[in-house]
């Protein structure tokens, strides 16, 4: 069970969603739970990493916690507003031509941002979880992939990572990165090729 211990990051990247308002270490015990119970129904000849297996039971686990310590009951008034909520962003996406955010209806309704956070979540759909992959990955913006990349670009040495945050997430030439390093362009074009290759053989 120990070497659950290396997927600690995949649970302190999903939790960090929910933190603003739950208690972090609540949901790290939470995603914890999440992790071991995937770790008992997964199998090795699985076509699935099993941190892409992995993420859904997280995400679950935390979700049944939410719902389960929610103080507000799904009652009349909530789904009333969550009707409100509907059309005010049906209203607000025409006007600023993209969805607005919690926030923004918050201050287009008058109410408290966590009133719409709470309202959304409490009257939300529960799916089994062979139907969760496309709703979870809509409802959380970091995919499992992604979360996977994440972790691996965190296990570089200092100036691989450096190279491929310049490259890949400030898209600067590598002209521009052999500038900054202090090492020729061939070097750096040497060490992307290198970098890459061990990402890609460890994903």
């Amino acid at each position: 069970m120990e070497e659950l211990l290396n997927y600690e990051g995949l649970v302190y990247h999903i939790i960090t969603k929910y933190s603003h308002h739950y208690d972090r270490e609540d949901l790290y015990q939470v995603g914890m739970i999440g992790l071991m119970d995937a770790y008992r129904h997964y199998k090795k000849d699985f076509s699935t990493k099993f941190s892409t297996f992995a993420y859904y039971y997280i995400v679950g686990e935390i979700h049944k916690y939410i719902r389960e310590s929610s103080s507000l009951k799904v009652g009349r008034d909530i789904v009333e507003l969550k009707k409100k909520l509907l059309k005010a962003k049906e209203v607000m996406a025409q006007r600023l031509g993209r969805e607005p955010t919690n926030l923004e209806l918050s201050l287009f309704l008058d109410i408290e941002e966590k009133e719409v956070d709470m309202a959304l979540l409490a009257t939300e759909e529960v799916h089994p979880l062979e139907e969760v992959e496309e709703f979870y990955q809509t409802f959380d913006d970091t995919s499992p992939e992604i979360l996977d990349l994440k972790l691996e670009l965190d296990k570089l040495p200092k100036e691989e990572k450096e190279l491929i945050q310049a490259r890949y997430f400030e898209d600067l030439t590598q002209k521009e990165v052999s500038s900054r390093m202090g090492i020729s362009q061939v070097q750096v074009s040497r060490q992307e090729s290198k970098i890459l290759q061990k990402l890609r053989s460890r994903l």
